[in-house]
């Protein structure tokens, strides 16, 4: 915790994903305590708020960070914090509360960052199960577009396992997000 009362980011995210991880409870609770964020997505899912209802639970028995994708309204109920797609706000800012963000490009990037994401999800870095086919960057061009925004937090998603993510350098990538790595 910080001395705004705002948790520490973790440098471990579970990405939820309504085809390639259905029921992320089972992966949710088999996160290190105390040391994981879950990016709440699944959303056209019918039952996302009783979703959301058993991931907040889970975190908080377990100390996880829950931050909610694209839907502010849930956020708050949950007393979750907010991820952006794009660094785009659909809604507010709440004080005390986390902000992540995606990001394909460093305009998306840049935008986070004034939206006041503390944390940002470049991606594709690899070629990922969750967009066949699609190009990832690589370490070389995530790498190139890390230095061009130094001053904020990037996390490694798309790909990205325990052999992977060594690949990408280390003073750029300050945390990693997975779906496949953490599912059990």
């Amino acid at each position: 915790m910080t001395d705004s009362g705002v948790p520490l980011l973790p440098r471990l995210w579970l990405f939820t994903d309504a085809n390639r991880l259905p029921d992320p409870r089972p992966a949710v609770a088999a996160l290190p305590r105390g040391r994981a964020g879950v990016v709440l997505r699944h959303d056209h899912d019918p039952a996302r708020a009783a979703l959301g209802r058993d991931l907040a639970r889970i975190c908080r028995e377990r100390r996880l960070v829950l931050v909610i994708a694209g839907d502010v309204r849930l956020a708050a109920v949950l007393r979750a914090g907010a991820h952006l797609r794009g660094g785009r706000w659909s809604g507010f800012s709440r004080p005390g509360r986390i902000v992540t963000s995606s990001a394909h490009s460093v305009p998306d990037i840049r935008r986070a960052a004034r939206a006041g994401a503390g944390l940002v999800f470049l991606s594709p870095v690899f070629a990922t199960a969750s967009h066949p086919g699609a190009p990832g960057l690589g370490p070389a061009r995530w790498g190139a577009m890390a230095r061009r925004v130094p001053a904020i937090r990037l996390a490694a998603l798309g790909g990205v396992d325990g052999t992977s993510i060594r690949r990408l350098p280390r003073d750029a990538c300050h945390a990693a997000g997975a779906i496949g790595a953490l599912a059990p």
